[in-house]
């Protein structure tokens, strides 16, 4: 299995070599030179949002409450769908970032925090991605009796060590079809791996007596696992940030044509729901071969170097690592180019050649890199990647997504509005996580039973209407 990811791994650094050459502007490494075809766009979409959250995050939630985690994938699929309505109007636009988009209407303070609230969730991001690679690399190294060769602190460094050198050969022109090739492999194996571990646990009647024995029979059942509390907590995080996602953005605008952008996200809503219950559907059928819940926090990690034949156990392997690195290197390329058009083009040097912008691009990389390095030791002892990954998606998607979707859509919406907005979304998602201070004002017992999701949407959408209406109002009065 080492063998096979090692020459993946080899393979993925000649492909960043090879595109590297290719390398002249800022639109080759941001934008990988606006000519990707449909198919390209379906891959290299896929492969970034069929992330870390779902291999490790979802699967290991399958683990916990069995066959209802089914549900999980609703609210990124919904996102996803909705996006066809958005995807051509987006690739119009000429522009490079989330925050160009939000300044055109909005101004430059909006664009600025905008631009904050997009490094600070996407930092997040791509630390957790360094957690499941070192999780990842420390598994395959790891001898029959247990003991690996490598600790995980090492296996992470080694981990984001990899994805910061691929990020930085090409940008998005390597990223965009190695994801296509890890689209497919991801496909393949998981559709092949299913039906063996199915037939390892002896099918329905064997994962009932099994989890009978482990005392879990609420696997089975498809419903009642959830309250809609959870549903809400679970779902509306994913649902939000897909519909603000910077790295769709940037694949809209890296896009051949108006009508290739059309196909592909339809084609990409299908390939999404098919792919996410593929791999929650594996791990319920793999927690009846796992009863040991230490091993189930990884749990498709855990069966592929356990219960797979070796040739497909390290295409597995190698097709989880290549989700990691394909989902790190966009939620890293995607706050690089943002600091490089909306900071640095704005207000240090404008005129800047274009072999300039790419080298700072390369360097911006590599601080944003050793950034998100420090916040992996931090989150190192934190709870798992499905609670990480739905913090970082409430940062995005309650800040930014409201302000975005009303730029597009709500011309009564006004900078004093997005401002309120994503000043709103990013405090009460933090401060509901991070401090006691909505302990004290709502409650201990309703603050551990609800998310911050749910107040901090609200909130930015309150923000967002009442500041826009007495912008109006003031105007009409005056």
């Amino acid at each position: 299995m080492t063998t096979i990811v090692l020459i993946y791994l080899l393979i993925l650094l000649g492909i960043g070599a090879w595109k590297s050459l290719r390398v002249k502007t800022q639109v080759d490494f941001a934008l990988a030179g606006r000519n990707l075809p449909p198919w390209v766009l379906v891959g290299t979409m896929l492969a970034t949002w069929i992330g870390t959250g779902s291999i490790l995050g979802n699967a290991g939630k399958a683990y916990e409450i069995g066959f209802a985690a089914l549900i999980l994938p609703a609210g990124g699929v919904l996102g996803i769908a909705l996006l066809t309505q958005i995807a051509g109007k987006i690739r119009d636009m000429d522009t490079y970032t989330v925050p160009e988009i939000i300044y055109n209407r909005f101004g430059t303070g909006a664009r600025n925090l905008t631009v904050l609230a997009l490094v600070l969730a996407y930092m997040v991001i791509v630390s957790y991605q360094y957690n499941a690679g070192g999780a990842v690399l420390q598994t395959i190294f790891t001898d029959a009796s247990g003991h690996s060769s490598l600790s995980l602190e090492s296996a992470t460094a080694i981990a984001a060590i990899f994805i910061i050198l691929y990020t930085v050969l090409a940008g998005l022109l390597s990223v965009v079809y190695t994801d296509v090739g890890n689209g497919i492999i991801m496909t393949i194996v998981l559709v092949i791996a299913l039906p063996i571990l199915w037939i390892k646990a002896g099918g329905w009647d064997g994962m009932q007596a099994a989890f009978m024995v482990q005392g879990t029979p609420g696997k089975l059942a498809f419903f009642g696992q959830l309250s809609p509390m959870q549903l809400v907590n679970y779902m509306l995080p994913p649902f939000l940030l897909v519909l603000g996602d910077a790295n769709m953005y940037q694949r809209f605008s890296a896009a051949r044509s108006r009508d290739g952008i059309k196909r592909a996200t339809i084609v990409l809503v299908l390939a999404v729901l098919l792919i996410e219950c593929i791999i929650i559907l594996t791990a319920a059928v793999s927690a009846s071969l796992v009863p040991d819940a230490a091993n189930g926090r990884h749990i498709l990690v855990y069966v592929a170097a356990t219960h797979l034949p070796t040739l497909l156990g390290g295409l597995f392997f190698a097709t989880i690592i290549g989700i990691i690195i394909s989902t790190a290197d966009s939620y890293l390329l995607v706050p690089a180019t943002t600091l490089m058009r909306d900071i640095y083009l704005q207000y240090i040097n404008p005129q800047a050649s274009e072999k300039r912008i790419v080298f700072l691009s390369r360097l911006l990389v590599i601080a944003l890199g050793f950034t998100a390095w420090i916040l992996s030791r931090g989150f190192a002892s934190s709870p798992g990647f499905f609670e990480r990954a739905l913090y970082a998606y409430t940062i995005y998607g309650a800040a930014i997504t409201p302000s975005l979707l009303a730029a597009l859509f709500w011309p009564r919406a006004t900078s004093r509005g997005a401002l309120l907005s994503i000043g709103a979304g990013v405090l009460t998602t933090i401060l509901w996580q991070e401090t006691p201070v909505f302990n004290w004002i709502l409650g201990a017992d309703l603050v551990t039973h609800l998310d911050a999701v749910l107040p901090a949407i609200t909130l930015s959408l309150l923000f967002l209407v009442a500041g826009s209406l007495l912008d109006h109002r003031n105007n009409t009065v005056s």
